[in-house]
């Protein structure tokens, strides 16, 4: 259920309690019933792309028998909503498209542990090292280009060449979309602050800067940029909507093991202050098990990897045991605050 406030969990009575259970109310705080209804609807604050979490709430819904309210908004917002609700927030589940998100909650106690069982359905270094907050899906950074403008073989090697002379007014770059802050952290780990500082600065003088990786995708499409940095499933998204034979760009890599193939996940946390703890516990299970996890990757509107082994990714995009990533674990991409601080230094944000 998208767009609608919680629901209240109990009515006024059409009878008089029995003495009785009215005592037992008393004495425990609460009303029974209003107890088993508050366990039928969880409150999702949903960071990821609406249509995707529309289909995996419908889902759960019809399994489940529990209603989800879903509040949409991006990723880095919500957690700060969050963060400013306090102990009050209305949210039992918090769903986001990167971890840095989940880490920031997390460095402020706010998350639960997620249940043992659920954790173990995928591979423990896409979750918390810590057991606050679930891996669900997987995607790769990866470049976009037009072969109209510029030859494969003229590519460059590594996400650090952006910045070189050689590609000055033929980039285009999304500074501000959740998925490149992960993508300057790694770059951060594997060059150090100063080298990545640098190379935002010349992405500064060569790119041309969009508003969402959409945009990259598009302007390269239509040759108004050479090639750009994209996670992967965007590229997927505009070819669904273009259509494939309207698509003129195409995907290519970084050399393997280079930071411009990172891997990024998408992550589902508890809040410590739920509601309804029980039925978000079941909320997360639902999100790693091989139905969901089959629907995701069979859908066309999602085009992420599903992180539960043994299930297949969507027939475009490439298979995940032959991507290429550095060697960076999820846990280490931190929780922003140093991206943000780089990015903003170079003037990009």
């Amino acid at each position: 259920m998208f767009n609608h406030p919680r629901r209240c969990a109990s009515s006024r009575p059409g009878r008089l309690l029995t003495a009785l259970t009215l005592g037992a109310a008393l004495l425990f705080g609460m009303n029974t019933t209003a107890s088993a209804a508050d366990q039928q609807s969880i409150t999702l604050y949903a960071g990821q792309h609406q249509q995707m979490v529309r289909l995996l709430v419908n889902a759960f819904e019809k399994k489940s028998g529990i209603t989800v309210n879903v509040r949409p908004g991006e990723g880095a917002a919500l957690a700060s909503q969050i963060l400013r609700e306090g102990k009050r927030s209305p949210a039992d589940v918090f769903f986001t498209e990167n971890t840095p998100e989940l880490v920031r909650l997390d460095n402020e106690h706010r998350l639960a542990k997620v249940a043992p069982n659920t954790l173990a359905q995928v591979p423990s270094q896409y979750s918390a090292s810590n057991g606050r907050w679930l891996g669900v899906l997987a995607r790769q950074n990866v470049m976009v280009y037009n072969p109209q403008k510029i030859d494969k073989a003229d590519l460059p090697q590594s996400l650090m060449d952006l910045a070189s002379d050689a590609y000055k007014g033929k980039v285009a770059v999304s500074p501000a979309e959740g998925d490149f802050l992960p993508l300057v952290k790694a770059m951060a780990i594997k060059h150090g602050e100063a080298k990545t500082l640098q190379w935002l600065k010349g992405l500064k003088t060569n790119a041309k800067i969009y508003n969402e990786d959409e945009g990259v995708v598009n302007a390269v499409n239509n040759g108004s940029a050479a090639l750009g940095d994209i996670n992967d499933y965007y590229y997927y998204r505009v070819r669904e909507q273009t259509g494939k034979d309207a698509m003129k760009a195409q995907i290519a890599h970084f050399a393997s093991g280079d930071v411009g193939n990172l891997v990024n996940v998408s992550g589902v946390a508890i809040l410590d202050s739920a509601p309804h703890p029980q039925a978000a516990q079941k909320f997360l299970k639902f999100m790693v098990s091989k139905q969901a996890q089959t629907m995701l990757a069979n859908s066309q509107i999602d085009f992420e990897y599903p992180l539960r082994p043994g299930i297949a990714a969507n027939e475009q995009v490439e298979p995940f045991d032959q991507l290429n990533p550095p060697k960076i674990n999820v846990n280490d991409l931190g929780d922003n605050s140093l991206a943000i601080k780089l990015v903003r230094e170079a003037g990009l944000l």
